[in-house]
């Protein structure tokens, strides 16, 4: 028997998430939250752009949603501007007895050491006591920085340095308040973008390091290390989303790194452009304009850049569908984990089994 599924959101992530859902024959579609009334009953396969209906309406009624009693709820609404608020409603579908996989709070990706224990223990109490689990992963934070490095270094004799990287030009990312209120694109350089702001880097990114960390059993010092570097654009010019004028904002690197005795042992980078000629000397993919990119420093050292693009060309377009398909291809495995909060090494291998035929 299928999975019953309710696909949170019809966002960017959202509409690759219905397509994903429909596409997996353990899944079933049976409902659909939106936030915005002018979606409500508007069918799925409208709104994920699949050209053709797929019988199920959008509703802004939450309590509608959860009678229809679905095994996993995918969430993919935006919570980068609603962390907390956005904790309450996986905490409730928890409390419901309802299974979550969700694109964030990115956070939760390994919260142990990030947010305060007590919390941490509330979030999981509420898993337990209604017998649900809740995962949240995606892409970055996600899988090119959980599962593709830890695995990476199984093949590990010695292990000096984990860095796990981002390199990708923004300028097709269609996320105005991403790109200008959280990074500061377009904005002056003397604002303080609320990413950059003291220990928002480690609350986005720290769950990345710690993970990694743990699962190399390693104990880092404390607090977790911030750095970043801005620059100016060279001319004005526009992304997809938003003006950027010459002077302001343009180029960010950042890195959140965990150090074990001062000395630096996994260090999560980003490397984000909206132009790709910008930052000539910072990393570059090798090829395209985005990658993932795993370094294993040690004996043997290695590298992986994982390069992607969608069928049209754009690496946004494909982040985006990643990040949808790493949730809605686990839905399976989160439903038979154990109660509580699960992470990437709770799960067995997730593979995407049906969608090759």
């Amino acid at each position: 028997m299928a999975l019953r599924v309710v696909e949170w959101s019809t966002g960017t992530v959202g509409r690759h998430a219905i397509a994903g859902i429909d596409a997996r024959p353990e899944l079933e579609l049976v409902g659909v939250w939106v936030s915005n009334p002018d979606k409500a009953g508007r069918d799925a396969g409208e709104l994920a752009g699949l050209g053709r209906d797929l019988g199920v309406r959008a509703t802004t009624d939450r309590d509608a949603l959860l009678a229809l009693r679905p095994d996993c709820i995918v969430h993919t609404a935006m919570t980068d501007d609603r962390i907390f608020e956005a904790v309450q409603d996986l905490v409730f579908f928890l409390d419901n007895g309802i299974n979550v996989v969700s694109s964030g709070p990115v956070l939760l990706q390994y919260p142990w050491g990030v947010l305060p224990e007590d919390e941490v223990e509330r979030i999981h109490a509420a898993g337990v006591q209604g017998g649900a689990s809740l995962y949240v992963n995606g892409i970055d934070p996600g899988f090119a920085n959980d599962v593709l490095p830890l695995v990476l270094t199984s093949l590990s004799q010695r292990i000096d340095q984990v860095r796990c990287t981002e390199i990708a030009d923004y300028s097709t990312y269609d996320q105005a308040m991403t790109m200008t209120e959280l990074f500061g694109f377009g904005r002056p350089l003397d604002e303080t973008p609320f990413l950059l702001q003291p220990g928002v880097l480690a609350l986005g990114w720290g769950s990345v390091v710690r993970q990694i960390a743990a699962g190399l059993g390693l104990t880092l010092d404390e607090p977790l290390v911030e750095r970043h570097e801005r620059l100016p654009a060279d001319q004005d010019f526009d992304t997809v989303c938003c003006h950027v004028a010459e002077g302001t904002a343009a180029a960010l690197r950042f890195e959140v790194v965990g150090t074990v005795g001062g000395e630096e042992k996994v260090v999560l980078e980003h490397v984000t452009r909206t132009a790709p000629a910008q930052a000539p000397g910072w990393p570059r993919p090798a090829r395209g304009d985005g990658c993932y990119r795993v370094e294993v420093t040690g004996q043997p050292s290695m590298t992986v850049d994982l390069h992607h693009h969608g069928e049209h060309g754009d690496h946004n377009d494909s982040g985006m569908i990643m990040t949808a398909m790493r949730l809605v291809n686990t839905v399976e495995a989160v439903v038979g984990a154990k109660p509580g909060i699960v992470t990437a090494v709770d799960l067995p291998l997730v593979t995407g089994r049906g969608l090759a035929s």
